[in-house]
């Protein structure tokens, strides 16, 4: 089986998430899984099988979890007479649902040649056939309504780990594999990195209940925050290439001692996916090999790096309620993974009056926080309500979205969070400043 197409541009017609309630959920649940199948559409068959570490999974296992999600929490309990696709495809696809039951051991995915990449796609046709018929029946505003639109923004961040995933598998190859070819730059000058204050004082964070959202964006809470300033874009590879050049990544006194841990057990000397040929920098992208662009948000860095980049600045990383005040006002909007670029760019300027560039799309952004409950924080009572609080131990907030991240899925309030040590996914830095 041969899937090699170019990812056809995402339908403009598609509503925002904020303007959920009035969309239509089935044109919604077919724009969200086709768009899963086309992110699929450039890979060979021997592509959706490779398990290149533990955690990227392959993509043929996106494609059947995020099937089993609608499965096992939408059909099976609310769908009468429906009929698994197969009896063992909730022990092969669970994730971590410790409720729903036993699993299969995440970091052995990658020996599953079985199901078949077809049988996959077979089990994805039977759910979707039995949704398609049932969403008619699903009352907007129930509870119901509101478990399938967590399923349908459970798939777009699936969507996002099918691209962060299948770029860790294809750079492990020493061909370098082309995913997609690269699309033409534009010509873009940096400008100066400037700073953006802003007042301190009570404000009013975490999500306010119109539209969707994950649990972890409220309760709506109220925090007290000093002034500060935000540095008005991204990194940049030109600047980390000063940090690379100071000899930092051998500075212990710069780095938090589990940063320097990492930078000495893993022998980190610049992002994952630089490499050095020549006294010149070039990295791995999903159009292949190539020289790094000093004018590209540097990305592919832990939590540890951008911290310690920071300290060498002179400057700190933002508190993630700080980003949420200076998100707000600006429209979700810039390269996310509709536009196909599938790689940061450079900054351009900012087409709604915003002091800040590139607060959405290109790369998350690290911040200090941990990622922590609000207060009054309950995760939802039943198996759906794992999502995402037992995670709230050991890991880092970052906002933004990335270039990887599908723009009908973001929104100010969104939380992601990862290990600090985590470099496979679209992350950077913007600095911030105690005002």
């Amino acid at each position: 089986m041969q899937r090699k197409t170019r990812i056809k541009q995402a339908d403009s017609r598609v509503p925002s998430q904020q303007q959920s309630s009035t969309y239509n959920l089935t044109d919604r649940y077919r724009y969200v899984r086709e768009q899963s199948t086309r992110l699929c559409q450039p890979l060979l068959t021997e592509d959706y099988v490779i398990q290149s570490m533990p955690d990227v999974s392959p993509a043929k296992w996106h494609l059947a979890h995020t099937s089993w999600f609608f499965e096992t929490f939408v059909l099976a309990p609310y769908s009468r007479n429906y009929a698994s696709f197969h009896p063992q495809y909730n022990y092969l696809f669970n994730s971590y649902y410790v409720q729903v039951g036993t699993r299969h051991c995440r970091p052995r995915r990658g020996l599953l040649s079985r199901p078949t990449v077809e049988d996959v796609y077979r089990y994805r046709s039977h759910v979707d056939e039995h949704m398609l018929n049932f969403l008619g029946t699903v009352e907007t505003g129930s509870e119901l309504y509101s478990l399938i639109e967590l399923g349908l923004h459970h798939e777009q961040q699936h969507q996002e780990l099918i691209v962060t995933d299948i770029k860790h598998v294809l750079s492990c190859n020493p061909l370098r594999p082309v995913y997609q070819e690269r699309k033409p730059d534009q010509d873009t000058a940096v400008p100066p990195l400037d700073w953006a204050p802003f007042d301190g004082g009570l404000r009013d964070l975490g999500h306010d209940g119109a539209g969707f959202a994950f649990d972890n964006e409220g309760p709506r809470h109220q925090v007290f925050l000093q002034p500060f300033r935000l540095g008005s874009r991204l990194v940049t590879n030109r600047e980390y290439f000063e940090f690379v050049d100071a000899g930092v990544y051998r500075r212990p006194e710069l780095w938090l001692s589990d940063g320097w841990d990492q930078v000495a057990r893993h022998d980190w000397q610049a992002p994952l996916y630089w490499e050095r040929h020549a006294n010149r920098w070039f990295t791995y992208t999903l159009a292949g090999m190539r020289e790094v662009d000093e004018a590209e948000p540097v990305c592919h860095i832990s939590y540890f790096e951008a911290e310690a980049y920071a300290r060498w600045a002179g400057a700190r990383l933002p508190t993630e309620h700080e980003l949420e005040v200076a998100a707000h006002p600006a429209k979700v909007q810039g390269n996310f993974v509709e536009s196909g670029r599938l790689h940061p760019a450079a900054s351009r300027p900012p087409t709604d009056g915003s002091s800040l560039r590139q607060i959405y799309g290109d790369v998350w952004e690290w911040t200090r926080s941990p990622y922590a409950p609000y207060p009054g924080f309950r995760p939802a009572a039943g198996a759906v309500g794992e999502y995402n609080g037992k995670f709230m131990c050991n890991q880092f907030v970052l906002r933004g979205g990335s270039c990887a991240t599908p723009q009908t899925h973001m929104r100010p309030t969104y939380r992601n969070f990862f290990y600090p040590d985590a470099r496979w996914q679209f992350s950077g830095i913007r600095l911030a400043q105690d005002a």
